[in-house]
């Protein structure tokens, strides 16, 4: 509904508050109806005496500035009726022009009883158009709480054989509309919304045993008596309350509540049955849905979760467990998704679980993710988490492949949790043993120099931005920045000045500094040192470059060939451009899409690594022996 103050930034209706407070005191006070009336009834008396709680109240005609007298009692009257209704406002028609349309009895009247008083510009005629939109948006309220409902229901396969439901959509029907809500048997009480509303609604339920119908009086608290299962002759009843009438709408809500009811209430006599045959309907639609059967997914799905696959787009999650907790995981999950996902115990593994997400808030609904997230860092059954990229909904078989590949790479995560290769963390899918052997290794000669603690705090900056801009966030001056990179560049006979040095320093920097291991050895190692292809065998490191780049290597631009030329070219733009025969602009905009695919930002050393790594893993072309040439003697 319209707020007062958005109808002031209406430039057709020409409405103002007529006191300058009125603005901020009245303007988030929504508007639920238009009333209105002409200056003649309100001056006679046959303006109606009941006015619709929320309406704005329109008084048409001139009124008489000089001589107020009649009018201001009319109008005073017309005030405190709206008061009494609830009403949202009164609006005065006026001429153009800078004048006091209300006398000061009728300001300090309003001021009392919290009705504002407005004034327009416009004709009568220019109103018709607000009372159609207010007629809109009443209508889409009504559907609004309909899809409310419709979404309650849609979590019924979920809460079939749960005790608790009957009492959940009780507290959710009295939240919904404010009612007293009591759910019934002859003998028992089955849920209450209050816990104090079966003392309300005795006297409802005593008077529709005895008469058959609803309360419907005008006086008192209206009621609503609903047969959970007619059909069935079962006595189960919904029995609701409240002082105002119900409109349509709400009426609608109850019946499809109590419809919501009745089959709980059945759940509850046949809750396994119910429940092996929601397992079947759903292992079903999940093996349909992954062989691209969409359609006859939803057909076979649509009587159990209504809806549930009316999306365009989604995503899967693999969730891993030890197979003797599995039963419980699928249960946890189910609750977690509430009804969002479709969670089904995969048939061709005993440990996984698959979850599929249809994305009905767009591409950036995190929801499901999250909450399957919670499950694995509380140390539940869910032991760790895979996730795929957003998918169309008819090539979920190709999400499972990628949510399946991030699970492989999953367990090194910190948190167990790998939300597809472009949310992965590069450096912690390392072997963190022999990537700290490695890294010590290469930094030997800045650590046993005496100058370690300046490198320690200058090259993690130095060798990710320029030194004018290194400079400034180190608050150091710009000879100082260049010394000290070439001095590790003389220590580590590398010249920092190439992107590949650099990448394989800043990596074995923040591997050092940042990823240290407690249990590090103090003890060297014999044997040969690892280099860094030997950090790169792992097969799960294979699996992350492949989800890193697939949708980049799918682009028409040929944007991987890009991203190699400008990586041979050191990472600048002018050079690239001259190789590869295009534009600077061009060569600009294959880096933000690389960006936007890979999720990762070029600008930064991380990205540059992260890019050159997975180039090198897929294609096998990247010039990674430069980070492993030969140190120099002090190495």
């Amino acid at each position: 509904m319209p707020t007062l103050g958005a109808l002031t930034m209406d430039p057709e209706l020409e409405l103002t508050f007529a006191m300058p407070e009125g603005g901020k005191r009245y303007g988030d006070k929504q508007v639920r109806g238009l009333s209105v009336l002409t200056l003649a009834s309100v001056l006679d008396g046959a303006a109606p005496r009941t006015l619709p709680a929320g309406a704005l109240v329109l008084v048409s005609g001139a009124l008489p500035f000089r001589s107020w007298g009649a009018a201001a009692v009319a109008l005073e009257t017309l005030l405190q009726r709206m008061a009494e209704a609830g009403c949202a406002g009164l609006v005065v028609t006026t001429a153009p022009g800078p004048h006091q349309p209300y006398p000061q009895s009728l300001c300090d009247l309003s001021g009392q009883i919290g009705i504002p008083l407005m004034a327009t510009a416009a004709p009568v005629e220019y109103w018709a158009g607000l009372v159609a939109s207010l007629h809109r948006q009443r209508l889409a309220a009504a559907e609004r709480r309909a899809e409310q409902l419709t979404a309650l229901v849609q979590q019924l396969p979920a809460q079939l054989a749960d005790p608790r439901a009957m009492q959940r959509i009780a507290d959710w029907l009295a939240r919904a509309l404010g009612i007293q809500v009591l759910v019934s048997e002859p003998e028992r009480v089955l849920a209450a919304a209050p816990p104090t509303a079966a003392e309300h609604l005795a006297q409802a339920i005593i008077r529709q045993s005895v008469e058959g119908s609803a309360s419907d009086g005008a006086s008192g608290p209206h009621t609503q008596l609903i047969s959970l299962a007619p059909a069935s002759g079962a006595q189960t009843v919904l029995a609701v309350a409240r002082r105002i009438p119900f409109s349509e709408g709400d009426l609608r809500l109850l019946q499809h509540a109590a419809k919501l009811l009745g089959l709980v209430d059945q759940a509850h006599r046949d809750s396994r049955a119910a429940a092996d045959a929601s397992h079947a309907v759903r292992v079903a639609a999940a093996e349909l849905l992954l062989a691209g059967e969409l359609t006859t997914a939803r057909r076979v799905l649509d009587p159990l979760a209504p809806g549930l696959l009316d999306a365009d787009f989604g995503r899967v999650f693999v969730a891993e467990t030890d197979p003797a907790d599995r039963p419980g995981a699928v249960r946890r999950c189910e609750t977690a998704t509430a009804g969002r996902a479709l969670v089904v115990a995969d048939p061709s593994d005993t440990a996984r679980i698959l979850v599929i997400q249809p994305l009905h808030s767009g591409p950036n609904d995190d929801t499901v993710a999250h909450e399957l997230t919670r499950l694995v860092t509380a140390q539940g059954p869910v032991s760790s988490l895979g996730g795929s990229g957003v998918y169309s909904l008819s090539l979920l078989g190709q999400a499972l492949h990628e949510a399946v590949s991030a699970a492989r790479f999953a367990p090194y995560q910190p948190d167990s949790v790998s939300l597809s290769a472009q949310h992965t963390d590069f450096v912690s899918l390392l072997p963190p043993q022999t990537a700290q052997r490695w890294a010590r290794h290469l930094l030997r000669p800045l650590q046993s120099d005496t100058s370690w603690d300046l490198f320690r705090d200058t090259l993690p900056v130095a060798l990710a931005y320029p030194n004018t801009v290194a400079a400034r966030r180190l608050e150091l001056h710009r000879n100082t920045v260049t010394r000290r990179v070439a001095r590790a560049g003389e220590l580590l006979c590398l010249d920092l000045t190439e992107v590949h040095n650099r990448i394989t320093v800043g990596l074995a920097l923040e591997l050092v500094i940042h990823r240290d291991l407690p249990e590090t050895p103090t003890v060297p190692h014999q044997g040969v040192p690892p280099v860094l292809l030997d950090l790169l065998k792992a097969p799960h490191l294979d699996a992350w470059a492949e989800q890193l780049l697939c949708s980049a290597g799918a682009d028409q631009r040929d944007l991987l060939t890009t991203a190699e030329a400008w990586l041979a070219c050191d990472a600048h733009l002018e050079p690239t451009a001259r190789m590869m025969e295009l534009a600077e602009g061009t060569v600009r905009s294959h880096l933000r899409a690389l960006e936007g695919h890979m999720s990762r930002d070029l600008s930064s050393l991380a990205g540059i690594r992260d890019l050159a790594i997975a180039l090198y893993l897929v294609t096998g072309r990247f010039a990674a022996p430069v980070a492993d040439r030969k140190l120099c003697p002090a190495a």
